[in-house]
């Protein structure tokens, strides 16, 4: 142990000091690099020269701001293969703390939007029938009532949907008031469990309390939260967190979004085809990227791959409105 803190100390002490970001960045790196290498015993390297080769890498980190994120073989890019697979659940952390590092490096105040407003957004859909092939691209505008007390419109793969205004006492998930948003906690264990709105979790109850199909919950809420385009600051960070404390979240390496762009996603193993339905980030900056879930036809016949992303977005006075 203290070979490895002698290590520590001979990085170099006139570099230029870590900001909050690449110090989010780096420790998640590091931890994520020595779980892969407490795995590699038997490979003739040894926990000195494991840490040693850490403690490079976050350095490179530090000074380029980018990292190779390691994928389901096992290997680096370019680098040679593990002697056995790595641990999944080290990548998502890795991806969705440095989603959250990224996040609040680029984060600025918004304008808060009044209960008598709507959040309008458009969204690209890229569907894809499964068994032929055939791509189809749809341009979705939503107005979204921030207090949910006007009549909201929204488009699905082109086609208008109303929904009627909330009844009192009644409320939809996100939340869209500015003052329910900013009641979340920021803590992300505590984030998890404020999700769930029935009230009849007990006291002191924790992640670990929770069951499988509670934990796929919490994973598909916070994805939903993800979704409103306008957060408070700092929650945003948090969801990100949040996320990768909730067991059974893993990475899908080498996905695509629907602009074309590649990326890692961020899937939930709780329920059927953990692959039909991820979150997809950069795999250097862990900028979120998009959405990828799948559909059903009404007959049953034809499954559709769909993956989106939001282009646009704003706070607006009126229906059809635009920024």
């Amino acid at each position: 142990m203290n070979d490895e803190l002698e290590l520590v100390r001979e990085w170099d002490a006139d570099a230029t000091p870590f900001n909050g970001s690449a110090k989010d960045l780096a420790r998640h790196r590091l931890l994520n690099a020595m779980a892969h290498a407490d795995e590699r015993t038997g490979t003739g390297v040894n926990r000195r020269h494991a840490l040693r080769f850490v403690a490079a890498a976050v350095v490179a980190t530090a000074v380029t701001g980018t990292a190779v994120l390691i994928g389901t073989d096992g290997s680096g890019e370019g680098g040679a293969p593990a002697a056995s697979p790595p641990r999944l659940e080290y990548a998502a952390v890795t991806v969705l703390n440095g989603a959250a590092a990224w996040e609040r490096e680029q984060e600025r105040e918004p304008v808060a939007p009044r209960d008598d407003q709507f959040i309008y957004s458009k969204r690209i859909i890229k569907e894809t029938e499964q068994k032929t092939g055939k791509v189809q691209t749809y341009t979705d505008e939503m107005w979204e009532s921030v207090g949910v007390s006007k009549p909201s419109l929204s488009m699905e793969l082109g086609r208008e949907m109303w929904e009627e205004p909330a009844g009192k006492g009644n409320g939809v998930w996100p939340p869209r008031k500015w003052s329910e948003l900013k009641k979340l906690p920021q803590d992300p264990q505590s984030l998890v469990l404020a999700i769930f709105a029935s009230g009849s979790r007990p006291d002191g109850r924790s992640i670990g309390d929770l069951d499988e199909p509670q934990r796929y919950e919490a994973y598909w809420l916070l994805g939903e939260l993800l979704k409103n385009p306008v957060l408070p600051p700092g929650l945003r960070p948090a969801a990100y967190e949040a996320l990768a404390h909730v067991p059974g979240v893993k990475t899908i390496p080498g996905v695509q979004d629907s602009a074309g762009r590649t990326g890692v996603g961020i899937a939930h193993t709780g329920r059927g085809s953990y692959k039909s339905k991820y979150l997809i980030f950069d795999p250097v900056s862990y900028e979120f990227l998009g959405f990828r879930d799948e559909r059903t036809s009404a007959s049953g016949k034809e499954t559709y791959a769909q993956l989106s992303h939001v282009v646009e977005w704003g706070i607006v006075d009126r229906l059809r409105q635009r920024p």
